[in-house]
């Protein structure tokens, strides 16, 4: 292992200029992590019934800090997906210096633990920057944390990059790199890891069920547990969901396509379904959470204007909402940027495909159209799904309170819907360099 740390040092200190993009997304996502880790521990060592001249008393009782702190937590999820997708188009662009290293006698597992490790010095200076931040913040704001919130938050620093290592090594099992100076991918996913987490999420809903039939257990929240099971059953249907759907469009279209940027994208998606699933899943799950959310707010403001609560009493729970409002904005701009990350390596991925294809007459727009549709066509229907769940939420829940039913909420998947194509368009530059002709030099 020391030796692993050692090499990718090495590399890391030698990388070329062209890198630095890679870098710096990886330094901003242990940045974001690092940020939600440090305040969720500082409202965590808050102990009591205290007065906080913040959030117009959201965190002066214990149970409302609980609320918030599962609130960062779970921005943790999004952010790590990032990085996972940091980390494989890291790997796959680096594929000459992969190579040369599989001659120099490297095997595959160690090429990915490699790649891993460089992740993590990224991350560490990445969450370095953030501890700084969050005390010079602190030292602002004229906040002390105790002693114990500082050891939580030295944890925090030295976690994240150990925590980046493992997700890189988790999103870099599927590349596999050849002395001949090929990468490629094995073994796609077929939807046994979806299946498995919806056996898991089931599981930890049925736990949540007995704690709330059964009382009494100390040390365990049935609402945390049910609640992380509920995302991961999100989650985990969307991948599957996503992926079968894309397997049977990509199927249908290549038979009856007539667009040739419609055959492109049809037979990829038909290649392997489940890449556009896994890079869509947390973009589904965030719609859901975004349309139950817009709904809920609506008809929790309405009943409470119709109770007669003054503004100065309805504060609190403005404040509540617009910072579940703001964590499902952040969840939805970290999720666009890894789907940005995610089109830009399946570009470079399939550079040698596409400079084939530009080599022998296939015009650049057609292929930027067919890239496009990569991401339109598979993410139409999810959305809507999603959509559909969310609005059973906020119906369920207005049926409880008795308030009207908001229709802004029917707008998210549409918006959503448009801000990934602008997401996945970010790449396009990237495809007039990967598609040149000279790339079949190294073929």
């Amino acid at each position: 292992m020391k030796a692993d740390i050692r090499i990718a040092w090495i590399l890391a200190r030698g990388s070329d200029r062209r890198e630095w993009w890679r870098f710096s997304l990886t330094l901003l996502g242990a940045l974001l992590a690092t940020g939600f880790a440090l305040a969720a521990a500082t409202i965590a060592a808050v102990r009591g019934q205290v007065s906080i001249p913040y959030a117009h008393g959201l965190l002066d009782r214990p149970g409302e800090r609980a609320g918030v702190v599962l609130t960062l937590v779970l921005l943790l999820v999004p952010v790590l997906g990032f990085l996972g997708q940091c980390a494989r188009i890291g790997a796959v662009h680096r594929h000459r210096r992969m190579a040369g290293m599989r001659l120099a006698g490297a095997s595959p597992a160690q090429v990915r633990r490699l790649a891993a490790v460089e992740s993590a010095f990224a991350c560490l200076a990445g969450s370095s920057a953030g501890f700084a931040a969050f005390a010079v913040l602190l030292a602002v704001a004229g906040h002390t944390p105790p002693p114990v919130a500082w050891a939580a938050f030295v944890a925090v620093v030295l976690a994240v990059p150990v925590v980046a290592a493992p997700v890189s090594v988790f999103a870099l099992r599927h590349v596999v790199a050849s002395p001949l100076d090929h990468v490629r991918r094995t073994g796609p996913d077929r939807g046994r890891r979806a299946a498995l987490g919806v056996v898991l999420a089931a599981a930890l809903i049925a736990v949540a069920g007995l704690l709330l039939l059964f009382p009494g257990g100390k040390g365990v929240t049935p609402f945390a547990l049910l609640v992380l099971g509920l995302v991961l059953l999100t989650g985990a249907g969307a991948i599957w969901a996503a992926g079968a759907f894309a397997a049977f469009v990509g199927r249908r279209l290549t038979l009856h396509a007539k667009s040739p940027a419609v055959l492109i994208a049809a037979s990829r998606l038909a290649h392997d379904p489940w890449a556009a699933a896994r890079t869509h899943a947390a973009l589904l799950l965030v719609t859901v959470v975004g349309v139950g959310f817009l709904g809920v707010r609506g008809v929790l403001l309405s009943a409470l204007g119709a109770n007669g609560y003054r503004p100065v009493d309805l504060a609190f729970y403005t404040t509540g909402i617009d910072l579940a409002g703001a964590a499902v904005l952040v969840a939805l701009t970290i999720s666009l940027c890894g789907l940005a990350v995610g089109t830009a390596e399946s570009l470079a991925t399939r550079r040698r495909g596409l400079a084939a294809q530009a080599a022998a007459g296939v015009p650049h727009r057609v292929l930027a159209r067919a890239a496009l549709l990569e991401t339109a066509l598979p993410l139409a229907p999810a959305l809507l799904l999603a959509g559909a769940g969310g609005t059973v939420v906020y119906l369920a829940y207005a049926t409880v309170v008795g308030g009207p039913v908001p229709l802004l909420p029917l707008v998210v998947p549409v918006a959503v819907y448009a801000a990934c194509l602008l997401a996945a368009a970010t790449s396009l530059p990237l495809l007039r360099r990967v598609a040149h002709p000279a790339e079949l030099r190294f073929t």
